[in-house]
């Protein structure tokens, strides 16, 4: 009977980490992370799954003449939101996968 009450505890463990994760993923998704290029001029704004809400363009960047640099700086700042996502990401959910090799996390 020793083995089954090992195996009953491990379950329920397992289903209130499981919990954990759901609530942490949510949480994850909720928050938001700003990227930013060019001193501030453009900004990107995304959540936590790495969704773009929001992009700020200044108006004092925008040259017609010039789109090409205008592009670089969106570009700029949606890798940066990104990556700050990315880190948010492994903040909030590297706890779960510590120690384990698990595809996909």
């Amino acid at each position: 009977m020793g083995n089954m009450g090992n195996m009953q505890k491990m379950m329920k463990q397992m289903q209130k980490m499981q919990k954990e994760v759901l609530q942490a993923q949510e949480q994850l998704g909720e928050q938001k992370v700003e990227g930013t290029a060019g001193g501030g001029m453009v900004t990107v704004v995304v959540s936590g799954h790495k969704k773009v809400l929001e992009v700020r363009i200044k108006e004092e960047v925008v040259d017609p003449d010039d789109i090409e640099m205008l592009q670089d700086l969106v570009l700029a700042a949606t890798n940066d939101a990104l990556k700050k996502a990315d880190e948010l990401s492994e903040q909030t959910m590297g706890k779960f996968t510590k120690g384990l090799n698990i595809p996909g996390f």
